[in-house]
């Protein structure tokens, strides 16, 4: 630490020791030295004056170097701790045990040696200067982590993005329905009084719903008008492949596409695939995508079918109330359906 930027702050009723301290400090280049006569004064100044090194008499009038240091503990204790220099001429055992047990790092005997005091000092900067270097490298090491972090989760979440997009490219050339659905679930999720948390994953989540169609063939994914039943079966397997894709991420995200891909097409009544789950068997994230994925597939042109109105759809929905859908989630989804319209229009 240069000694130019080192404010020092001396506190001692003693004039005398004032001046030879100020004069010898200067002389050896510390332009930045306070002094101060009165501890009760310098209780108040101290906090303000954030100074680098205190040097401190212990035997005051009115308030003594031990109550001066007492009251002084957050500075102390602080992060850097504030060094102390304690200035005495009380070479008792105790005493200086509770100027050290309050937080001093070292001691000079009056009369002092003014080399001895020198050294002290330096050597208390020095120790001072290498712990905010050291505060500064950690904070600057937990920024980088920070950012580095940030970085791999928008990463994270591109690559879910483009994933999604490229199963819904298979049947959606726009690839909007997963942009859709991802912030209708979101709404819904929110209103069903989900943590932040989760509000958040499950708007990524949802994009990878249907991330097992890129495994289904065209001449099913695609084909015009009602599949047979073998096709069904095979159009079924999408949620397997899906589920089996995503499998055994730590990524929270990835682990909750997980679930949304594996049972978005359980039925509350227990009758869809392809586990048959019912009810609360079935994750939340689940019954939240089954809603919003079925509204927004009914109100959507597909190569197999013309695109229903709002209000169709909205009369599917509250059909499938307790059989197809979770109750609870309906009733959510029925009170905010006007607002995820309105936000975000069905209709590419």
């Amino acid at each position: 630490m240069e000694r130019l930027q080192c404010r020092i702050y001396i506190v001692d009723d003693e004039p005398h020791n004032l001046t030879l301290l100020s004069k010898l400090l200067t002389r050896h280049g510390f332009t930045q030295v306070t002094v101060n006569s009165d501890p009760e004064d310098a209780l108040l100044a101290i906090p303000k004056a954030e100074c680098d090194l205190l040097l401190l008499d212990m035997t005051m009038p009115k308030l003594c170097g031990l109550e001066l240091l007492e009251h002084l503990q957050p500075l102390v204790h602080g992060t850097p701790p504030l060094p102390v220099l304690v200035l005495t001429g009380d070479t008792r055992t105790d005493t200086r045990r509770a100027a050290l047990n309050l937080g001093a790092k070292d001691f000079v005997n009056k009369p002092f040696d003014p080399p001895e005091v020198l050294c002290r000092i330096q050597n208390l900067l020095e120790a001072r200067s290498l712990q905010k270097r050291l505060l500064d490298q950690n904070s600057e090491l937990e920024r980088l982590v920070t950012e580095r972090t940030r970085q791999l989760q928008l990463n994270q979440l591109e690559t879910v993005r483009r994933l999604g997009q490229a199963a819904e490219y298979r049947d959606d050339q726009t690839g909007t329905h997963i942009v859709r659905v991802s912030r209708a679930a979101s709404v819904l999720a929110q209103r069903l009084g989900q943590s932040e948390e989760f509000v958040s994953a499950i708007g990524h989540a949802a994009q990878l719903h249907d991330l097992g169609k890129l495994a289904i063939p065209d001449s099913i994914l695609l084909k015009p008008g009602r599949l047979d039943d073998q096709e069904m079966a095979s159009m079924r397997q999408h949620v397997a492949f899906g589920a089996d894709i995503l499998a055994g991420s730590d990524c929270p995200i990835l682990s909750m596409a997980e679930q949304i891909a594996r049972y978005h097409h359980e039925r509350w009544d227990g009758k869809g695939y392809l586990e048959g789950l019912e009810g609360l068997q079935i994750p939340l994230c689940a019954r939240i995508l089954s809603v919003v994925d079925v509204f927004d597939a009914l109100t959507s042109d597909r190569p197999y079918k013309r695109a229903w109105t709002y209000s169709e759809a909205l009369a599917e929905i509250e059909k499938g109330r307790g059989s197809q859908f979770d109750p609870d989630v309906v009733d959510q989804f029925l009170r905010v359906a006007e607002d995820i319209y309105q936000l975000n229009p069905i209709h590419p």
